[in-house]
């Protein structure tokens, strides 16, 4: 899969120190202008929905699972990779100072209507829900909130860079 970009996060001050790898899997879904993307209130974003492959779980299996759970998503179809992004970020466990992500982005088709969510604990405390949304008004959003929120999370560079990404590569060629 294509790399779309690496970024290093400022608190990183080495990556060749002893690191944890998380791969997790990431879904664009589309309808004109409006994609489905996850808002979590906590942190004033708007993100792809997907997350983390479980061992043994290949990425695409694990981005279908994380749709259902997420989005409520039904028949759901990968269609093509879009692209991967890494980043080094802070980790705080087991005596790892590092987290080394991949984020593995397929473009997917799903039935129009959404069922119930079956959201982790975690998610459900940060306010995380599905929502449909013009991609250029989130955009503008998470800019917004990277500009002047002191609550925003590690994840908002690495989602608004797709969301440009997806406009500048799936949008603009539609046009």
């Amino acid at each position: 899969m294509q790399l779309l970009q690496t970024t290093i996060h400022p608190d990183v001050t080495g990556i060749e120190q002893p690191h944890v790898l998380r791969q997790a899997a990431r879904a664009i879904i589309l309808d004109g202008e409006s994609i489905l993307l996850l808002y979590t209130e906590r942190y004033h974003d708007y993100t792809l929905p997907g997350g983390g492959i479980d061992a043994g779980e290949s990425i695409e299996n694990g981005l279908i699972r994380e749709l259902e759970e997420e989005t409520g998503a039904k028949h759901i179809e990968v269609i093509k990779p879009f692209g991967r992004y890494d980043e080094y970020r802070p980790w705080h466990k087991d005596q790892v100072h590092v987290i080394y992500m991949q984020s593995y982005c397929y473009i997917c088709d799903i039935h129009p209507e959404l069922g119930e969510t079956k959201l982790e604990n975690h998610e459900i405390q940060n306010g995380m829900r599905p929502v449909w949304v013009n991609i250029h008004q989130a955009i503008a959003h998470n800019l917004e909130t990277m500009a002047n929120s002191t609550k925003k999370g590690l994840s908002i560079e690495r989602e608004t860079f797709l969301l440009k990404r997806i406009v500048n590569v799936l949008l603009d060629k539609a046009a």
